[in-house]
C-alpha cells in the first residue's frame, strides 16, 4: 500500500481571499499596519502561531491568532464551500486516487482541526482521507512530524509515500521526513522556492502520471 499526502491551502483549495481577509481583521484589531497580500501569502503553510509571529514579531500574537480564527470561521459559515473553492481538476484527481486499490490518501496541513473538518464537510470529502494531520498536534512545517505520524497511522514506508504541496514548507517537510515531494505551481509560493521537490507540475491533470512516474523510478 502506498500513501499520497496532500497539503490543503494553495494545493487543494484556493483560500487566499479568506486568509487575507482574516489576517487583515487580526492586524486591524491589534492596531498594526496590514502586511501586503504577497507577504501574507508567503507564510501560508506555516502553523498559524508561527506565521503570525513571522508577520508581527513582538505583538500579542495569541490574541491575533484568536481574532484570525474567529474571522476565518465566520467567513466559512457565511460562504460555505465558496469560502475555499477547490482548484480546477482537484476533485477529479481525488476521485481518481480514491478509486485505486494500491494507495490511500492523507492530509498534512497548517490548518487547525476545526478548519480542516469544516472544509472537508463543505466539499463532501469526508471519506477521502484515512489520515488527517493538522497544526493543533504538531510542530509547524517544515518539521517532519505530520508526515511521520501519517506514515505511522497508515503503516506505509517513507519510500512508498509522496507529499503534494505548493510551498517550500511542504517540500522541505517531505525531504525532512525522507519522503518524495511533488510541488505544484498554482499555489502561493513561486516555482523558484520549490527546490526541495522531486518533481514539479503545473496542472492537476498531470498529478496521477507524476505520482506513478515517481514510484516507477522515472522521475
Amino acid at each position: 500500500m502506498r500513501l499520497v499526502i496532500f497539503d490543503v491551502d494553495g494545493t487543494l483549495v484556493d483560500s487566499q481571499g479568506d486568509i487575507v481577509a482574516s489576517m487583515t481583521a487580526a492586524f486591524e484589531d491589534a492596531g498594526l499596519p496590514v502586511p501586503v497580500r504577497s507577504r501574507i501569502l508567503s507564510i501560508v503553510g506555516l502553523s498559524l502561531d508561527v506565521a503570525m509571529g513571522e508577520l508581527a514579531p513582538g505583538a500579542d500574537t495569541n490574541r491575533m491568532v484568536r481574532v484570525y480564527k474567529d474571522a476565518y470561521a465566520q467567513l466559512r459559515v457565511s460562504k460555505g464551500a465558496a469560502s475555499s473553492p477547490l482548484y480546477p481538476g482537484a476533485r477529479a484527481a481525488l476521485d481518481h486516487f480514491a478509486g485505486r486499490s494500491d494507495l490511500v490518501m492523507g492530509v498534512a496541513t497548517g490548518k487547525s482541526k476545526r478548519g480542516l473538518d469544516g472544509l472537508i464537510e463543505a466539499h463532501g470529502l469526508e471519506d477521502m482521507f484515512v489520515t488527517r494531520q493538522v497544526a493543533d498536534f504538531h510542530p509547524s512545517k517544515p518539521h517532519p512530524s505530520m508526515i511521520h505520524t501519517a506514515l505511522d497511522e497508515t503503516g506505509v514506508a517513507p519510500g512508498d509515500a509522496v507529499m503534494i504541496g505548493d510551498t517550500r514548507f511542504d517540500m522541505e517537510m517531505a525531504a525532512n521526513a525522507g519522503v518524495a515531494g511533488i510541488g505544484v505551481t498554482w499555489g502561493y509560493h513561486p516555482r523558484t522556492q520549490l527546490g526541495a521537490a522531486r518533481h514539479i507540475i503545473e496542472d492537476f491533470r498531470d498529478l496521477a502520471g507524476a505520482v506513478d512516474a515517481l514510484w516507477e523510478g522515472r522521475i
